[in-house]
């Protein structure tokens, strides 16, 4: 099928990477020409694991381009996906402004020579696949009033569930397709256009495996509003359990308990299930934040005070300034400390700054006085791009950040902070203080490296083996 993303952020991009991969004709399309230009030559703009090889082998297997011009291009296809951003405004309702600009657009380029249809691929809140089907409709009366009956369409609604730094994968071997469209010649296109993925009927591209057992993807068909809704909802309900998590290891703490053996614990049973249940400074990134304000904001709209939303937003907030009483109870007091951070990306495996804990901690440390120092194997040029108001010292590596720092701070869960020399770095700080803000290490380790180690929910205190059996006396 002929196929024309509109927009080529996270999503857009890996969207028409793979659509390409599984042999459709691909154009992505964005206002801005330097991104543009940069994925012409094959790179991408966005650190992502794989995506640069996927977008070479798009090109070969299917047809991958980029442009700035969508008139061009949109007359000639079977599919528009909109994949452009929904920020947050301050009222904490989705921006609509680029969505609304892409769906005239695409009106107005739209001809009478096909049946098109126009995906919503962006996160938007209920009610946009009317909204988009109107603004559509006004672009093609602005250009083609006389053709106004001539010219069909269909809108659907197809939510991503991408996280970043696992992009490609999610793509490709998702749990579920969510497609919501209100008729037939709508939907059926869009089952034509993932029948490839959902009988996996394609070559794993190599350093992408397939799972073992996976043979087929379930697409869920549904009508516009429901599926506008299961994206916001799945992702309210990931953050807080998250949140449910941290809210538990504070217990932990207090009451002696082992919050990640708690998790695991409660993780085996299938109905809570393992993913998601890792306490830590708190959640991150683009959407979690931005969509449960989205879907408070809805709520309000119609007379609904959701209590357990807002409590999830409390708690992540919360979370983050844990790390800033952690250092207070270590430290006492923090002017003139140095303090080094251990990431920056709200995450592993991509540069994504978004709302990630280690700004705020960074911001709150500095206002208190305190000199921080920083290292990031990927985010660090990002950082200092976004943020060059703070006063950070970047470190080319955790040895440098450990030279006479008083605290270091585990921010980010990079692999390559796991295999870490702790002694070597232990032996030159200035007050050997290890915050792992995201449990990496065991605190007995830890300590035997000549650290003061807190956790998570962890307890600080020795812990004599359990063995694996008990003896019972007569």
């Amino acid at each position: 099928m002929r196929v024309t993303v509109v927009g080529t952020g996270y999503v857009g991009t890996v969207t028409g990477a793979c659509l390409a991969y599984m042999g459709h004709r691909v154009t992505c399309v964005d206002t801005d020409e330097a991104k543009i230009s940069i994925l012409q030559r094959g790179e991408s703009p966005i650190y992502e694991p794989c995506l640069e090889e996927l977008l070479r082998l798009g090109a070969q297997k299917g047809g991958l381009d980029f442009t700035t011009d969508l008139n061009t291009v949109v007359a000639e296809s079977d599919v528009i996906f909109i994949a452009v951003g929904t920020p947050p405004l301050p009222s904490g309702e989705a921006d609509l402004s680029y969505l609304e600009a892409a769906a005239r657009s695409i009106g107005k380029a739209m001809d009478d020579s096909r049946f098109h249809v126009v995906v919503n691929k962006s996160t938007v809140p209920v009610g946009c696949g009317n909204l988009v089907e109107t603004l559509v409709r006004e672009g093609i009366d602005e250009v083609h009033p006389e053709k106004r009956r001539e010219i069909r369409f269909g809108v659907a609604s197809n939510p991503e569930f991408l996280r970043e730094g696992n992009a490609v994968a999610d793509s490709l071997y998702p749990d579920r397709i969510v497609v919501g469209a209100g008729d037939r010649q709508t939907m059926e296109m869009m089952q034509e256009l993932y029948r490839p993925l959902v009988a996996q009927a394609f070559d794993p591209p190599v350093g992408v495996p397939r799972p073992a057992g996976m043979d087929q993807v379930r697409l869920l068909a549904t009508d516009l509003t429901s599926a506008e809704m299961i994206k916001y909802a799945a992702n309210a309900f990931l953050a807080m359990k998250i949140g449910f998590a941290n809210e538990i290891a504070n217990i932990c703490e207090r009451v002696g308990a082992e919050a990640p053996e708690v998790m695991t614990g409660i993780g085996l049973d299938s109905r809570i299930g393992a993913r998601f249940l890792n306490p830590g400074v708190g959640w991150g990134g683009s959407c979690f934040g931005k969509d449960i304000h989205a879907l408070l904001h809805m709520a309000q709209e119609y007379g609904y005070d959701s209590k357990l939303l807002k409590a999830s937003l409390e708690v992540n907030n919360a979370q983050r300034h844990m790390v800033i009483q952690k250092l207070q109870e270590k430290l006492y007091i923090l002017k003139g400390r140095t303090i080094g951070l251990l990431g920056l990306a709200f995450k592993p495996d991509t540069d994504d700054l978004r709302d990630a804990p280690s700004l705020y901690i960074a911001e709150r440390l500095l206002q208190m006085g305190a000199r921080v120092k920083a290292y990031d194997p990927i985010a660090m040029n990002a950082c200092k791009q976004q943020r060059s108001d703070l006063k950070i010292r970047y470190c080319e590596s955790v040895q440098e950040i450990a030279e006479g720092a008083d605290a270091l701070v585990v921010v980010t869960e990079w692999n390559e902070f796991r295999s870490l020399d702790l002694p070597a770095l232990a032996a030159v700080m200035a007050n050997p203080i290890l915050v792992d803000g995201r449990n990496v290490f065991r605190p007995e380790t830890a300590a035997a490296a000549g650290f003061d180690y807190t956790g998570v929910g962890r307890n600080a205190r020795p812990r004599q083996e359990i063995g694996t059996s008990t003896t019972v006396r007569k």
